[in-house]
Formats: C-alpha cells, structure tokens, sequence
C-alpha cells in the first residue's frame, strides 16, 4: 500500500512538471501540417498518464506539434484489452503504427523524429 502511495505522489510530481515545462510545438506551414496531421491519424499512442516514459513520448509528439490520438490503457478496460491482444503484452508507452507496434519511449521518440522532424 506505501509503495502505491509514493508512486501516485510521484506521478503527480512528474505531470506537474511536465505542464510547467511544457515544450513548444515546431511550427509548420498549413500545408505541411495537414500532411503530417494525416499521417499522425493512422498513429495511437496507448499509455499511462503518470508514467514518466509516457510522459516522455507525449513531450516528444508536443514538440513536433503531432496530433497522435492518446490511449489511455491504465484505466480504460477496452484499450488496456486491445493493448495486450493485438500489441502483445501490457507494457507502455506503445506506439500503434499500420506496420505493427513499437514499444519502449527511446525508440518512439527516435521514430517521430525521423518521421516528423
């Protein structure tokens, strides 16, 4: 029970300070923001809202300005299910792409980078 408490204090501090340090987004012209918008809506990222790692991954897609549908499978029961059928395993931040699922917020960031930079 005291660990489940210090996580939830510390999630708490982590989201406060992901909103006082919240990045800027890149700006692009219209146009290239209604091409990159209609790549990102074939994207959800499935997440936990406290989890820093999620949390790293949800600056990351602020910063490139990417409109990416969040999922949250903490405590939704039909993501967290869609997460663990078809994705694989419980595990966040997971990344749904029509080529498959990437996991690990590295390798996410990394991807929208090359992607969207």
């Amino acid at each position: 029970m005291m660990l489940r408490a210090l996580r939830w204090i510390l999630s708490q501090i982590v989201l406060v300070l992901d909103r006082l340090t919240a990045p800027v987004p890149m700006v692009r012209s219209p146009e290239a923001q209604a091409r990159v918008d209609e790549q990102c809506s074939k994207l959800a990222l499935y997440q936990f809202e406290g989890c820093p790692f999620c949390v790293k991954v949800r600056r990351e897609i602020r910063r490139l300005g990417l409109k990416i549908e969040l999922r949250y499978a903490q405590n939704d029961p039909i993501h967290r299910e869609t997460l663990i059928r078809e994705g694989g395993e419980l595990q966040v931040p997971c990344l749904r792409m029509e080529s498959g699922w990437m996991y690990e917020s590295s390798d996410i960031n990394e991807w929208l980078r090359a992607n969207f930079s």
